[in-house]
């Protein structure tokens, strides 16, 4: 029997997931469940490892990886001890290459599989499904995640919540992280902002959850009354022009209750023939989404019990319905969807929407014959002739043939007619025909009276039943056409779809799609022009009109084509070769439905390329007004501090203090001349403006150059160069800004008694300068972001500059016609690699 999983969940690091885990740990120790720790990570913190007390603390297993040391849980130890209970926290941490598995929930589901009870933990933003989105919102990239689904699975999921403000207080206490690093959250990624967001993505991720399980409860308990947990609003369209209003109005409903859903549903009969406009649903459900809510398609003939299913499937609350365009005689014989769905709606609220469409009636089409002209013809041939020669036929054997023969032969002469003609025809051969009967086979022969009840009853008979099967034959022929006329339709459409999913330029693919459909000259889509105002004549004013797309031949006006369809008062779709068929129109309408569509999706991509560079330019210089004010504040204020002492009246200082003092200043303008040239350097590498003189150049020389701007911090880096004389082509001044922005970079990072090293070596043409450090080291998946300007990762020490360093090295190489790329350090550590053109002997 599997075991159960217990998650916590936070909304960022520091609210207490761990403490809170190993709180219910205590309590269920304390009510005699055996309970272990199989790992927990306190990170440092006091309250947390307190509240670790006297909890079983299961060894951990160690693995080596690339001559460091790391410890994982030891899960085939957990199992063998075999607790009730076992507390694991980070659920969505990777494991050290070399460990049995990749991630620890995998390690979890091999507890869980030997039926241990699992409590764990995990932060929002190592959710898989929002873990782009968390990036977005802080700017920083998470490298680990979990799949939501295993999340999704646990058998309780608990949410560990604190205020954004009381979260800063934790940490300005020194309760999350160390005192070095409180200053640099605070500013970048523990933001009240972005905070406030990753707690509303924790509440909106558990309580789709609550909703799943929610339905699941209901659905195994057989539970089809409404709940009210939440307010959904569903409203019906029928593909008419009132749609439109019946959204907005379920929209302000649903804008009365923070977090509620609107959804909008339309109802086509299973027959594939939908009585309501292709183009209306596409502009109605453009608009439904552009209001945040949802767009529903459901199939059956019954409206109102599959509006009332779908309202109870999703657990609405609200059903908005516009009151039926039906005329009042129509109201008055059938109730309607309505008044039906009113009736059987039990607990959900039934809006009633008004609009300008109400009671108008349905527009009625213009009856069409199924079939051709010449098949109508052909029909009234064939009841000629036919009756004729039938007539003719019976006469010569009246007496050996009875009456009621002559009835059913003269209906399969009826029903062949209708087969050929249709309705009309057949309803002349039927009239016709029970003329003939009266007239050459009902006693008495050769007049219109009828001598006998019976025959007056067979030929009643005979008349009703020839129109019935005429009607019948012409329905079914009608429906025929209908599914026929449908089918093309969805291919057209599905053609369509298919196009411009596949084009790079989806409008241009649209209007190509709908001339060579319609075997049009020419599609164009125009819009009116801002300024055109009341103009006398739009329809052939160019002034009044701009072309946003045209394919085949181009037009500057609607007057100019030879169909036009108008999607609103703004745009219009005009064609030219032919005039448009009754029976296209509506195709046509869904063709220019979409090319709207597309047309605002070509905008919006437009709009945003255009701002793309500006949010990119707002990101830099916030990013440097955020960076330059930190990093100036530190030397202007050791400065300014260095000479207040030297100038404070009344106190003298030995020469020995007072070299110190000087030697502090000068310290901190030289940092101060470092940031201000690498940002003018910045400045002139992006403007394509910084004066380069590349000439031979003795790697060495510039090696011992670089060496000598740092100092005595340069005595410490070990160098290790060939024994030929290399050089390389290059702006020298440059290359040994590039050497000494990388040296001291890793200086920083390098750990005490570990110093960098330098390595030169020459490759195919090629000197390659490895500057290499036993620091930390920066994951594979990093390395690009090291690059960029104003970047210094927010776990590293955010004191020592404004991140220019990295990005204008690899500027500088690359101008000099170099390359500047990270590698690994074997062992553990960062290698960056200088490469430049080697100078050959003439």
């Amino acid at each position: 029997m599997a075991g159960r999983l217990r998650v916590h969940l936070g909304a960022a690091p520091g609210v207490g997931k761990t403490y809170k885990m190993l709180e219910e740990g205590q309590r269920r120790r304390e009510r005699g469940t055996d309970v272990v720790i199989g790992y927990v990570e306190t990170h440092g913190r006091e309250q947390t490892e307190a509240m670790i007390g006297d909890l079983e603390v299961l060894p951990r297993r160690t693995v080596t990886y690339r001559g460091a040391t790391f410890t994982e849980m030891d899960v085939d130890a957990v199992i063998a001890r075999a607790p009730e209970v076992v507390l694991v926290d980070e659920l969505a941490h990777t494991n050290v290459p070399g460990s049995r598995n990749t991630k620890r929930w995998q390690d979890i589901e091999e507890l869980l599989d030997a039926g241990l009870t699992v409590m764990t933990t995990v932060n929002v933003q190592h959710l898989e499904s929002i873990n782009d989105i968390v990036r977005q919102i802080t700017g920083v990239p998470q490298r680990e995640s979990v799949p939501d689904e295993v999340v999704r699975r646990a058998d309780t999921i608990e949410l560990v919540d604190m205020a954004p403000e009381a979260i800063r207080r934790r940490m300005a206490h020194g309760n999350i992280y160390g005192a070095e690093k409180i200053d640099a959250a605070l500013g970048n990624y523990f933001r009240v902002g972005n905070l406030t967001a990753l707690r509303e993505l924790a509440l909106l991720w558990l309580a789709d959850k609550v909703d799943d399980e929610l339905e699941s409860y209901r659905a195994s308990q057989g539970i089809s009354d409404t709940w009210e947990a939440r307010e959904r609003v569903v409203v019906a369209l029928t593909g008419g022009p009132e749609g439109e209003t019946l959204i907005r109005r379920a929209a302000r409903l649903a804008s009365r209750s923070r977090g509620a859903d609107l959804l909008a549903v339309h109802v086509a009969r299973n027959d594939g023939l939908s009585g309501g406009s292709h183009a209306h649903l596409v502009a109605q459900r453009t608009l439904t989404e552009d209001l945040g809510g949802t767009y529903h398609q459901v199939v059956g003939n019954d409206v109102p019990k599959a509006l009332l299913d779908f309202a109870r499937g999703v657990n609405a609350t609200e059903l908005v319905l516009g009151v039926s365009r039906r005329g009042r005689l129509s109201g008055l014989l059938s109730p309607g969807v309505g008044v039906t769905t009113t009736n059987g709606a039990g607990t959900i609220d039934v809006h009633l929407v008004t609009h300008s469409q109400a009671h108008q009636g349905r527009v009625v089409p213009k009856a069409e014959s199924a079939l051709s002209r010449n098949r109508r013809l052909a029909g009234l041939l064939v009841a000629t002739l036919g009756l004729a020669l039938l007539t003719a036929l019976l006469t010569q054997l009246r007496g050996q043939v009875s009456l009621g023969s002559d009835l059913l032969l003269y209906l399969a002469a009826v029903v062949i007619v209708a087969l050929v003609g249709g309705l009309w025809p057949a309803l002349i051969g039927a009239v016709a025909g029970s003329i003939l009967l009266n007239y050459f086979f009902a006693p008495p022969f050769h007049t219109i009276t009828i001598a006998t009840r019976e025959n007056v009853l067979a030929l009643a008979v005979f008349l009703v039943v020839a129109v019935a099967v005429s009607a019948t034959v012409d329905r079914a022929a009608r429906r025929t056409r209908e599914a026929a006329s449908a089918r093309a339709e969805a291919e057209t459409l599905s053609t369509l779809a298919g196009s411009v999913l596949r084009g790079a330029q989806p409008l241009p693919a649209l209007l190509d799609q709908v001339r060579e459909t319609f075997r049009f000259n020419g599609a164009t889509l125009l819009q009116r022009t801002p300024d055109s105002g009341p103009s006398p004549d739009l329809q052939h004013d160019p002034g009044a009109w701009q072309v946003v797309a045209s394919v085949g031949r181009p037009l500057s006006t609607p007057g100019e084509g030879d169909a036009e369809v108008l999607v609103d008062e703004e745009i219009s779709l005009v064609l030219c070769g032919h005039p448009l068929a009754a029976e296209d129109r509506r195709v046509v309408q869904a063709f220019a439905a979409q090319a709207v569509v597309a047309m605002r999706q070509q905008q919006l991509r437009e709009q945003a390329a255009a701002a793309g560079p500006l949010a990119e330019v707002d990101r830099m210089r916030t990013a440097l007004l955020s960076a330059v004010s930190h990093d100036l504040r530190t030397p202007l204020a050791s400065a300014k501090a260095a000479v207040g002492g030297l100038r404070t009246p009344g106190i003298r200082f030995s020469d020995d203090d007072q070299e110190e003092l000087l030697a502090s200043v000068e310290e901190s303008l030289d940092r101060l001349t470092r940031l201000v040239d690498n940002l003018l350097d910045m400045s002139r590498l992006q403007a394509g403006a910084l004066a380069m003189h590349p000439e031979p150049t003795s790697i060495a020389e510039t090696v011992a150059m670089a060496l000598d701007e740092l100092g005595p911090d340069g005595r410490e880096i070990a160098v290790h160069l060939p024994e030929e004389f290399l050089e390389v082509t290059g702006d020298p001044v440059l290359i040994e800004r590039v050497l000494v922005n990388l040296l001291r970079n890793a200086l920083r990072h390098s750990p005490a008694g570990s110093p960098p090293m330098i390595v030169v070596s020459a490759h195919a043409g090629e000197v390659e300068t490895r500057v290499i450090d036993r620091g930390p080291g920066i994951p594979t998946e990093l390395w690009d972001d090291v690059f960029l300007p104003f970047q210094r990762l927010g776990d590293r020490d955010n004191g020592t500059g404004v991140g220019l360093g990295l990005a204008l090295s690899r500027g500088l190489t690359e101008a000099m016609g170099g390359r500047l790329t990270p590698d690994t350090t074997p062992g553990g550590g960062l290698t960056m690699i200088m490469t430049l053109v080697q100078v050959t002997a003439p």
